[in-house]
């Protein structure tokens, strides 16, 4: 036996790829969902938490962000990879390629320069690959296209060609060519327009190329979202089920701390969009003033509760002198009798709007939690999302509409984007109503083309965290609780790196922007979530 070799392992060389792929996607899946629906979700504003708060809600992230878990998944792929290559598998090739874009993808994204040249190479003992150095932002999103690109080209044939099918071990699409090659377009699309402030030229001639070429780049596009990027969750156990499930979290713990943030629940409100009934549950009881009622103090206070006709919900009527005492207006306890979202960051979650339970405030009834779909390990709604053909059509919506380029007509892909969102989340009978309102009809802004792709991007808000830091879109707002006042713009090089890797994260930390906002962060000024990495030097954005 060979020297540092695991004799229960599998043997590298000999190991057949399928028996990995299926961990790579698997793991890929639950990945991104617990960072778009967690944390992610919280610096977007589509939730907030009541209890254990600094991470989600005030993003006091303490400089211990960690890529393990994706370079775990990139390490199992490149041996499916290098496998599929020995074996001349074209199709299991074409889908690794793919993963590897888009997880080296949110690296760059989520942390700026990394290790991407000589990543994945520690089995060589080098101390190049063993430490390697990080590569520049530019180099690694030339890199993924130029993956995608050849993805593309792999993936090309009809499913009969490949010799080696993966239909059993494909969690995303059953083994289907067609739909990995639409993936991989479609996330060119996306890293050309993250490339648009940056390097213009190279991202217009992408877009141009695809949007032009549906034969030869064919991309997610029914509005119907039958063709969406997705992973369900299997629901079989606490580690393949859906992150909040009361189930197998059985103190319910992670449902219960989860709330709507009012950021989202306002904008949908006022579009009565029919998203947020999918999304959340009303309160249970919703406040109204009562002048009769005698004043109270603190959290003490007379009541008066009633039923609401026809619902299990109650109404609580407070004294008008409550309000005065803790300086709150009508319109602070009352957004809407029936959404109530926490603010962002607020001190003191766990009592707004006038709630009983000033220990933790997961009890709350004043405020919407989430919908009950969010208890279950399973269900045809909760699926890790990728990429969709709303986020397709927005993208081009944007390079026809602000950035003029050759992409289609702007107001037709905007809405194909709201329609497949629509449909995405089983209300697409409500399209044409949703379409011709004032706020919603298309006004050939990148606002609203953003605010709309922040909407459609609910349980996935790392592509809208990504979006904002290059448009500044939608318009956010820090709260009081925040660590800094504006919002951050990339996660901390994490402590083992920084020990380990200690000269390759210096030279990294050495080509970030420093801003006013970096010293809020909790290390060196330079390794802050606000100094920002080269994609948006120079832009002026988010802040």
């Amino acid at each position: 036996m060979k020297w540092n070799q695991n004799p229960n392992g599998a043997d590298p060389n000999t190991t057949n790829p399928n028996l990995i792929l299926s961990t790579v996607l698997t793991e890929a899946g639950r990945a991104y969902t617990d960072l778009g629906f967690q944390d992610i979700a919280g610096v977007m504003q589509h939730t907030q938490k009541d209890g254990w708060t600094p991470s989600h809600n005030e993003y006091d992230w303490g400089g211990s962000n960690t890529w393990t878990p994706y370079y775990d998944i990139l390490r199992n792929n490149q041996l499916v990879y290098n496998r599929a290559v020995a074996g001349n598998m074209e199709l299991q090739q074409g889908v690794c390629l793919v993963m590897k874009s888009m997880v080296f993808g949110l690296i760059t994204d989520l942390w700026g320069d990394a290790p991407y040249t000589n990543a994945l190479k520690g089995d060589l003992a080098d101390v190049v690959y063993t430490l390697p150095a990080y590569d520049a932002q530019e180099v690694i999103y030339k890199g993924i296209l130029a993956d995608l690109e050849k993805a593309n080209t792999l993936l090309s044939k009809a499913k009969a060609a490949y010799l080696n099918p993966i239909d059993g071990v494909d969690v995303y699409f059953q083994g289907d060519p067609i739909r990995w090659r639409k993936m991989a377009n479609s996330l060119a699309l996306r890293y050309y327009m993250r490339l648009s402030e940056k390097l213009p030229q190279i991202a217009r001639e992408g877009i141009e190329k695809i949007a032009a070429d549906p034969v030869n780049y064919p991309v997610i596009s029914k509005t119907d979202a039958s063709e969406d990027a997705t992973m369900d969750f299997a629901g079989n156990s606490g580690t393949d089920s859906w992150p909040s499930n009361t189930v197998y979290d059985k103190d319910g713990s992670n449902y219960r701390r989860l709330k709507m943030c009012n950021t989202l629940v306002r904008i949908l409100q006022s579009r009565q969009d029919p998203r947020l009934g999918v999304w959340a549950k009303k309160v249970d009881c919703f406040l109204l003033v009562d002048d009769n009622l005698p004043s109270g103090t603190g959290n003490v206070f007379a009541t008066r509760d009633t039923v609401v006709a026809g619902e299990s919900r109650k109404v609580r009527y407070v004294s008008p002198d409550v309000l005065a005492a803790k300086k709150l207006t009508l319109n602070d306890i009352n957004q809407d009798v029936n959404f109530v979202g926490l603010p962002v960051a607020l001190n003191g979650p766990a009592v707004y709007n006038l709630s009983p339970d000033a220990a933790q405030g997961s009890t709350n009834p004043h405020v919407s939690w989430l919908s009950d779909i969010y208890k279950q390990p399973k269900g045809t709604l909760l699926k890790s999302r990728f990429i969709s053909a709303a986020e397709v059509h927005f993208i081009l919506a944007e390079a026809a509409a602000v950035k003029g380029w050759a992409a289609g007509v702007a107001a037709d892909h905007y809405k194909a984007g709201i329609q497949a969102s629509l449909a995405a989340w089983g209300v697409a009978s409500s399209y044409a109503t949703y379409i011709t309102q004032p706020q919603v009809a298309f006004n050939n802004t990148q606002q609203q083309i953003i605010e709309q792709k922040w909407i459609a991007s609910w349980t996935a808000a790392t592509e809208a965290w990504f979006d904002y830091k290059r448009t500044g879109l939608p318009a956010l707002s820090a709260g009081p609780a925040a660590k800094a006042p504006v919002m951050p713009v990339r996660l901390y090089y994490m402590l083992d790196e920084r020990n380990l890797n200690q000269a390759n994260v210096n030279a990294a930390n050495e080509k970030l922007e420093t801003t006013i906002y970096s010293a809020y962060g909790a290390n060196d000024v330079k390794n802050s979530p606000w100094s920002k990495p080269w994609i948006i030097q120079g832009t002026g954005k988010p802040w």
